[in-house]
């Protein structure tokens, strides 16, 4: 008599895919929890004493600021210095890029002046834009100009300079001018990049705003921060704090779907297919 034995193989264990978008929204929300959690445990301890307000009296307060149409000229004021500021550096580094890019002798004189310059952050400036703007909105948009404009010029020209060689050669051969191959080889080349450039530089450019009101004065929620830590108003400052964390991600998520819409056609946006 013959007996058979069956072999039962453990089944693997699913993983769960993380890249999903309710995947990503579950987790995005249990780590805002936990912190929040966190928060408010830190608070409730009394460690750090009226400096730290409870997460129920900063949200209280934000509720509170919601109802203020101070609180919406000056989140207006923020978000319109940060967004014209963002605007001119995106117009002024392309072209700065584009001509330097694509003239070598040009690219060569410049390069260790744009070396030089990179480490350098905006907020040195801020006594000069102080002296000649004073406080005012035209120092924050000045500040953004300045502290976005060297990001994006160094990636359009990172991007001229990427444009493919044989792409190049090709147009020659087909006797385009230099206006007609910038417009269908070299800015189509340079896109990805000042695509990139924009999504660093917009919650960049909010950050410099808020700066440019906490330590210059100008208006917006920066100056509405200091007004409030100077004033004792701890939970009305953390308030804004998450105002402004909340306007640094819609940035970011803007700058995200503007890139993907108008570079559907490149490689690295493309969706992979069977």
């Amino acid at each position: 008599m013959t007996t058979s034995s069956t072999t039962h193989r453990n089944a693997p264990a699913r993983r769960i895919d993380v890249e999903t978008p309710a995947a990503q929204a579950v987790l995005g929300a249990a780590g805002a929890l936990i912190l929040l959690g966190a928060w408010q445990l830190a608070a409730a301890s009394g460690a750090f004493g009226t400096g730290l307000p409870t997460v129920t009296d900063t949200l209280g307060a934000l509720v509170s600021l919601f109802g203020t149409e101070e609180f919406w000229v000056q989140t207006g004021i923020t978000v319109a210095s940060a967004a014209a500021g963002l605007a001119l550096a995106v117009v002024g580094g392309v072209i700065l890029g584009v001509l330097i890019g694509m003239f070598e002798p040009v690219w060569a004189a410049t390069l260790a002046i744009t070396e030089f310059l990179k480490p350098i952050p905006p907020i040195v400036i801020l006594p000069l834009a102080v002296m000649v703007f004073g406080p005012t909105s035209q120092m924050a948009l000045f500040l953004v100009v300045a502290g976005c404009l060297l990001t994006v010029s160094i990636q359009a020209i990172a991007g001229v300079r990427d444009a493919d060689p044989v792409a190049l050669a090709t147009a020659r051969s087909y006797g385009m001018g230099g206006p007609e191959t910038l417009w269908r080889v070299v800015l189509p080349s340079a896109t990805a990049f000042i695509g990139t450039a924009v999504r660093v530089s917009a919650p960049a450019s909010l950050i410099i705003v808020v700066v440019a009101g906490l330590l210059g004065g100008a208006p917006g929620l920066g100056r509405s921060i200091y007004q409030a830590q100077a004033g004792g108003l701890y939970p009305t400052l953390y308030a804004l704090v998450l105002v402004l964390g909340i306007l640094g991600v819609a940035s970011q998520w803007a700058s995200s779907a503007v890139e993907r819409r108008v570079l559907h056609w490149h490689p690295s946006f493309r969706k992979e297919t069977p």
